[in-house]
């Protein structure tokens, strides 16, 4: 029976070579963890990647950081949480259908927004603004911290100790190529995109920030709204709402996998080689989904993003930690000793800009509460 378990990942592996297409990535062939380790008996090494993402703390705080809606305004609204895992599953169906890794492409959605602090880009932006003269602060190189540095759960090494292939993929904004990219990173990079765009969508709907009315103003909507129309003649308006959502996803994803498959026969990819030598985009959108998708942006950048309402709450979450950054720069003996004693090593004020981004958007304003209101207790 030991000897049956012992032989599944390699198993698994050969599945793998069979099965995947000659271009995804192979856990077999992984370029390997920083440190070496005995893979595992029965999961593959992304498969284990996987595990070790969702096991680990800041994944669980995503439950609780904003998308676009900061936790109290509502139960039904997306969280970091929830807009990972949505993503996940986009990429998992995408990479199915391109013949790709689907575990590689799971476990990169996953960790992906792991850096992101409280409050959504807001909370971003602030954490930029204070950290501009030490270092600077962007979510996408905190999340490769925290996978790399910060995660406390292994006397061996410090992090996960994650395989090359998913430190590269949540390298989002890569200005060139490196060794271990490959086509499930930039899959990842665009479920990414039709995940926030359409629930971004959803919950403004829902929230009535955004109005049917002015979303006539997009194509996207428009053909979407008029289609549901003239098949649903007495359909409600909720529920039109939450179905052209999930037509305009599967829009987007039934594009970027038709589009995919056409480049990759365009530009004669046949190996993992030929998709990282070849200087052209591979994975992408048809123009005309391209169009109808940059015009949803802009009209959500506008509609909601910049909604009076949205503003404010951003802003009041910048306020918050604006001001708990500055008492702790104040005053490090504040901190829990464990901060402190990072500071000694990397900085103080990336020991705090560390402890900040790891805060869900509770965390913060019970800690914000504790330090500046009088009658709180600390």
């Amino acid at each position: 029976m030991k000897g049956c378990v012992m032989r599944v990942r390699v198993r698994l592996e050969e599945l793998e070579n069979k099965s995947l297409a000659p271009y995804a990535a192979k856990s077999g062939q992984s370029l390997g963890r920083k440190y070496p380790e005995k893979e595992h008996d029965f999961r593959t090494a992304f498969q284990r990647d996987r595990d070790r993402i969702v096991h680990c703390t800041a994944f669980r705080r995503l439950e609780y950081k904003t998308q676009v809606f900061v936790n109290h305004e509502g139960d039904h609204y997306r969280t970091r949480l929830t807009h990972t895992l949505e993503a996940a599953q986009i990429g998992r169906t995408i990479a199915r259908c391109l013949g790709l890794n689907e575990d590689l492409s799971e476990t990169i959605i996953l960790a992906h927004d792991l850096g992101h602090g409280p409050f959504g880009h807001a909370g971003e932006d602030a954490l930029g603004d204070l950290m501009e003269s030490h270092g600077g602060f962007e979510h996408n190189e905190q999340s490769l911290r925290i996978v790399e540095v910060l995660e406390d759960s292994y006397q061996e090494f410090p992090g996960l100790n994650l395989t090359l292939e998913t430190r590269v993929g949540m390298q989002k904004h890569l200005k060139e190529k490196v060794e271990g990219y490959h086509l499930e990173s930039r899959i990842a990079d665009l479920c990414d995109e039709i995940a926030y765009d359409c629930h971004d969508l959803d919950d403004g709907l829902r929230s009535g920030l955004l109005k049917p009315a002015e979303l006539a103003q997009t194509d996207f909507w428009n053909e979407t709204s008029d289609y549901i129309l003239g098949k649903y003649s007495n359909i409600r308006d909720a529920q039109l709402n939450r179905l052209a959502v999930r037509l305009i996803t599967n829009r987007m994803v039934s594009d970027l996998m038709s589009e995919t498959r056409l480049n990759l026969k365009k530009y004669k990819i046949q190996t993992a080689d030929d998709f990282f030598n070849t200087p052209h985009p591979v994975a992408s959108f048809s123009p005309k989904i391209q169009k109808r998708k940059e015009e949803l942006e802009e009209f959500l950048k506008h509609y909601l993003y910049q909604h009076p309402r949205v503003i404010r709450m951003t802003h009041k979450g910048k306020r918050f930690l604006r001001e708990i950054f500055r008492v702790y720069e104040e005053c490090p003996a504040q901190l829990p000793s464990h901060v402190q004693a990072r500071g000694k090593q990397e900085g103080i004020h990336r020991a705090i800009c560390d402890y900040i981004a790891g805060m869900t958007d509770r965390f913060a304003l019970e800690e914000y509460k504790k330090l500046f209101e009088p009658f709180e207790r600390v």
